[in-house]
């Protein structure tokens, strides 16, 4: 991508209603545009994050067995009344009637109508397990959106929906996803920590927040300190495994971690000094086991090996791209803007041309944008006639791991400048060199 073709509305100054940082770079990186209070659109940069965002998640539920599928934004009032849910859920629910005065609503959330899918659909224990997911825009009508996409109104959420013979089957199915999320937000560069949490609206009676440390977090939570230390399941994990599954749930609940809702205070006042860690936290992350709280007002049942009709126990599993993306830029920034982790950045380097129009440096920079776009890299070219301060600031606030640095002196010597955005440690090296390392 050539940044002289590119859509990228760099601001200048920090944004007077951006209170955290994520908000702020967002906003100053030209991801992200307001709409109305809690609703943005997703600007060309943001989106290419978002959409590695969710390329991950998507990844890793297929991993764990899950299956994509689409369901609709706008749902019937009459599926939420009839789970018991409707009038239950309060003012964040967005409620509207058609043009033939039926009643509506935005989805929250879609335990109600995944379960009419499977209730129409599946008959037969043969079919179990299932687990349906997909990667869907909500609402919820937040009495005080804040932080940017963080706690929005209108927001992303990749949702999946198990679904069990038995209790025992189910808790298997939940401990699928607890590794498929400790895996995900890895991939994601985030250390996330499981904790106990409340069940909300959702119900059940087994549930972890995913939550990772951060000053800006929403909450007050308490947990041990030795998960630094904890592995994370690896790519060969068998999700088939049911021991082992356990044996990874078992570590990662082997000590104390809770929300402020369930925390607990004499346990933890018992954890040695030196152990405790009491932080703010972000949610990234809930996943939900919640029995037959849905299955059973709504009568899906499956035939069981005996022959009887058996209530199907469900579990969901939800996690936001929209709030992962500035989880991320709270993790991972300095004071010259956001460094994005290799897995999600908007580019894998951009080549900055410190002279447009000088030949030999357009030249060397063609070459570069041309072999490492071949060799499949994500390049943006930075062609403009700015100057170079300008450049590098640009460069730095949208967070590209490596800049390649072009300029008229280390051309004239066959050479280029590479930088790593983290680091900022700089080498020089031939533009050879510079396309051979970068295009693997």
């Amino acid at each position: 991508m050539r940044l002289s073709r590119y859509f990228l509305p760099i601001l200048k100054e920090n944004p007077k209603e951006a209170e955290i940082v994520s908000h702020r770079l967002m906003l100053r990186a030209g991801m992200i545009r307001q709409q109305s209070q809690g609703i943005y659109s997703w600007l060309p940069l943001g989106k290419r994050v978002l959409d590695k965002v969710n390329g991950i998640i998507r990844e890793e539920q297929n991993r764990a067995g899950a299956i994509e599928i689409s369901m609709p934004t706008l749902q019937s009032a009459e599926l939420w009344q009839e789970s018991g849910r409707y009038e239950d859920y309060g003012k964040e629910m967005l409620r509207i009637r058609d043009r033939q005065d039926r009643p509506m609503l935005y989805g929250p959330t879609n335990e109600e109508m995944v379960t009419d899918i499977f209730r129409s659909y599946v008959k037969s224990y043969k079919s179990l397990p299932l687990n349906l997911y997909h990667i869907q825009l909500k609402f919820r009508d937040e009495i005080r959106p804040r932080f940017g996409t963080m706690r929005s109104r209108e927001f992303m959420m990749k949702d999946a929906y198990s679904f069990d013979l038995t209790q025992d089957e189910a808790i298997h199915s939940y401990n699928k996803m607890f590794a498929a999320y400790l895996r995900t937000f890895s991939r994601l560069g985030l250390r996330a920590i499981p904790m106990r949490a409340d069940t909300g609206p959702i119900g059940g009676n087994h549930s972890h927040e995913f939550i990772i440390l951060a000053d800006t977090g929403e909450s007050e939570v308490f947990c041990h300190k030795d998960f630094v230390n904890f592995d994370i399941p690896p790519v060969d994990t068998d999700f088939d495994d049911v021991a082992g599954l356990k044996a990874i749930f078992d570590q990662w609940t082997s000590v104390y971690a809770a929300t402020s809702e369930m925390h607990d205070a004499p346990a933890f006042e018992a954890i040695p000094e030196g152990d405790r860690l009491s932080a703010r936290g972000i949610e990234v992350g809930h996943i939900f086991y919640f029995g037959t709280k849905y299955s059973e007002p709504m009568g899906a049942k499956v035939q069981g090996p005996d022959g009887k009709e058996h209530v199907v126990h469900m579990g969901s599993y939800g996690i936001g791209p929209t709030r992962l993306v500035p989880a991320i830029i709270e993790a991972s920034h300095d004071e010259n803007g956001i460094i994005w982790p290799a897995s999600v950045a908007p580019f894998d380097c951009v080549v900055i041309n410190m002279k447009a129009g000088d030949a030999a440096c357009d030249g060397a920079c063609e070459t570069l944008y041309a072999a490492l776009t071949k060799a499949g890299r994500d390049v943006l070219l930075d062609d403009t006639d700015d100057r170079a301060g300008t450049k590098f600031a640009t460069a730095d606030l949208i967070g590209v791991p490596v800049q390649i640095i072009v300029g008229p002196r280390s051309v004239a010597s066959g050479e280029v400048e590479v930088k790593d955005r983290k680091t900022g440690a700089r080498e020089t090296m031939t533009i050879e060199a510079a396309i051979n390392r970068l295009a693997v």
